[in-house]
C-alpha cells in the first residue's frame, strides 16, 4: 500500500504527556524552547547552531505538517498534560515503509530535563511504532558522547548494535564523530 494512504492515530497519551503531530501555529512554543535550550542543543543539533527566528521555526513546523500528510517524516511534539507546555520534539525519521522500520529522534527543552519525560515519550512512541505504524524495527542513533541521549534507549532495553566509528561530522562541521546504534525489533 502506498504510505500516503495509510491512516493512523496522530496523538499518543501517556500518564504525564500528550504526544501529537505538529499543527500550524506550534512554531512559537517550539522557538521559545529552542531559545531556552540553545547552549545545550548547540552541542548536538545541527539546526540549533544559531537561534532560528520564530518565522523560521513556524516554517519548519509547517513543513512537518506536510511531511505527515506525505508520510515521509512523522515529527511528534511533546506536551505536559498538567500544564499544556511544549517540552520536546521527537518523531519518526528515516522511515522505510518497505522493511518497515523507523528511527526515533528527539530533543528536549532543558527546563524539563531530568524528570523522565523523554524516556516516557520514547517508550510510548516505540509501542506506537510497532502497533500503529506496523514497523518491525525501531532504531535510535546518537552521538557516542551524548550520554543523556544514550540513556533513553538504554533505560528502555534497546539493544546496542554497535558504534559506527568516524561516520559523520559533529555539529561544528570539522570534528569527526562516532554514532551509536540502538534497536528494538519485532
Amino acid at each position: 500500500m502506498n504510505p500516503i494512504l495509510r491512516d493512523f492515530k496522530t496523538t499518543i497519551e501517556t500518564e504525564r504527556l500528550i504526544i501529537r503531530q505538529p499543527k500550524i501555529g506550534d512554531g512559537k512554543a517550539m522557538n521559545e524552547a529552542i531559545k531556552a535550550s540553545l547552549p545545550e542543543l548547540q552541542l548536538w543539533m545541527p539546526f540549533a547552531q544559531e537561534l532560528p527566528t520564530p518565522e523560521e521555526t513556524e516554517e519548519n513546523i509547517r513543513q512537518s505538517v506536510a511531511n505527515w500528510i506525505n508520510r515521509t517524516n512523522l515529527r511528534m511534539l511533546i506536551f505536559r498534560k498538567d500544564t499544556g507546555e511544549f517540552i520536546a520534539s521527537s518523531g519518526f525519521h528515516g522511515i522505510d515503509w518497505d522493511v518497515p522500520k523507523v528511527e526515533i529522534g528527539y530533543w528536549m527543552d532543558t527546563r524539563h530535563t531530568g524528570q523522565g519525560f523523554m524516556t516516557e515519550a520514547v517508550e510510548a512512541q516505540t509501542e506506537y511504532a510497532f502497533t500503529e505504524l506496523g514497523v518491525r524495527r525501531v532504531q535510535i542513533l546518537c552521538d557516542e558522547e551524548n550520554s543523556a541521549s544514550r540513556a533513553v534507549p538504554e533505560r528502555l532495553g534497546y539493544k546496542l548494535e554497535g558504534i559506527h566509528y568516524s561516520d559523520s561530522l559533529h555539529v561544528d562541521g570539522k570534528t569527526v564523530r562516532n554514532t551509536v546504534y540502538y534497536s528494538k525489533t519485532r
